[in-house]
């Protein structure tokens, strides 16, 4: 068994290969044409083909070396890990951060906590995540009436009062449905002051995953305004909800809780069978935590809670990695020290 560079015409056997969005060919194009350097692998036994892999390579600032990251791919064998090993050598990376694409239900702690083992004892060190450690995820094979029971009294009223009220939810993949949401994204960014990439990064994602047939976009007008619109990934038999954003006006029309109802729906009609909300709170969560209103918006549709495995670091040059850590825990001191100074 062997992993090796695909041929360009092997990209639609690549493809037939990947589980997730973030694996997908035309992710790694996306992000190739933002600058960051990717480098796919296809695994082989014998003729057959048995997996595939796709790493982006970060420089580290001032230095020769960089930082690998394989998000949402497949539980690593140890051929995937010895391929890892050899391709983060090449690229002079200190270490690969892996977030496989792995989850269970969090009661389930022990199934979890063994294959966090798997990686530890394969040379992982726990890492600073990227991804969120859980997720929502919805069961689209349910019929309508069913996915409405399961949603909380409240959730359904928001849902019922948006229809009354007239808003209107479509799937609109124009040039000029997609500006509206660019608008609607900084708005949001900067009313609840959290980070986002900016605008030629999602101008450059909708492009190729648009132009791949992944993307989709929703959006919610009133009044003959858009108040929310949302950035859908669609493959392989799964919904996402990587991006959203909303307006300000026109609140208590509830736009946002009958877009999620239209995407659930949407999903049903590709064929979907599960829609993940992409990124939640823990099972306990904290109401203080800036990320609580988003959590229970999204709690109110029934969904599972999943617990990920979580994000690990496969070591490539040990010495270098332990200077890493250590100067990376104190720069987010720093940043957290700074976060709270008033100047």
């Amino acid at each position: 068994m062997i992993y090796r560079i695909p041929r360009n015409d092997e990209q639609n056997l690549y493809e037939r290969l990947t589980h997730h969005p973030l694996q997908s060919w035309a992710w790694g194009d996306f992000r190739e044409d933002t600058g960051v350097e990717t480098r796919r692998l296809i695994g082989f036994d014998g003729s057959e083909p048995v997996g595939q892999i796709e790493v982006t390579f970060h420089a580290v600032p001032h230095t020769p070396y960089t930082i690998g990251y394989y998000p949402k791919g497949v539980w690593p064998d140890d051929l995937q890990l010895a391929a890892l090993k050899d391709l983060g050598q090449r690229e002079k990376a200190l270490f690969i951060k892996l977030e496989p694409d792995v989850s269970t239900p969090p009661k389930n702690k022990a199934d979890i906590e063994g294959l966090r083992s798997i990686l530890v004892d394969a040379g992982c060190f726990l890492g600073r995540p990227l991804f969120t450690k859980y997720s929502f995820l919805l069961d689209l094979t349910q019929s309508e009436d069913e996915l409405l029971a399961k949603m909380k009294s409240k959730t359904r009223y928001n849902i019922r009062l948006a229809e009354k009220r007239g808003v209107e939810v479509v799937e609109d993949n124009s040039d000029e449905a997609f500006e509206a949401y660019l608008s609607l994204l900084s708005e949001t960014t900067h009313r609840q002051k959290f980070y986002a990439h900016g605008e030629k990064y999602h101008r450059k994602m909708w492009k190729h995953m648009r132009a791949a047939g992944i993307a989709r976009l929703l959006k919610a007008t009133y009044q003959g305004k858009v108040l929310t619109a949302w950035v859908l990934f669609y493959y392989k038999n799964r919904l996402y909800y990587p991006y959203g954003a909303s307006s300000r006006e026109f609140r208590e029309v509830m736009a946002s809780n009958l877009v999620m109802w239209k995407a659930m729906q949407l999903g049903k009609s590709l064929g979907a069978t599960t829609f993940d909300l992409w990124g939640a709170l823990g099972p306990d969560p904290d109401p203080k935590d800036p990320w609580y209103g988003f959590h229970n918006f999204k709690l109110g549709y029934g969904g599972d809670l999943a617990e990920f495995v979580g994000s690990y670091d496969l070591v490539i040059q040990p010495q270098l990695y332990s200077l890493y850590r250590t100067a990376d825990i104190w720069r987010w001191r720093w940043l957290k020290l700074r976060s709270h100074l008033s100047f």
